[in-house]
């Protein structure tokens, strides 16, 4: 999200209330679909397989959840 899409969002926020405010009712913005981009928090490092058992939790058997090749996240 970047400075324009901010006050972009602060000024639909403002319309609507002060139209709420006066009585009036504007058509609702345009959908702006949001881009998600990858962050290093979703890496997912490759590990050696530990045979069965989790890396985190030895007494439980691994069910790939993926939380000890990533930061936790």
């Amino acid at each position: 999200m970047n400075e324009d899409h901010v006050r972009a969002l602060v000024r639909d926020a403002l319309a609507r209330r002060l139209a709420q405010e006066s009585g009036e009712f504007p058509q609702p913005p345009a959908a702006n679909p949001m881009t998600f981009s990858s962050h290093a928090s979703h890496y997912r490092y490759a590990l050696p397989d530990s045979g069965g058992a989790c890396l985190i939790e030895p007494a439980v058997p691994c069910n790939h959840c993926g939380y000890c090749q990533s930061h936790g996240h």
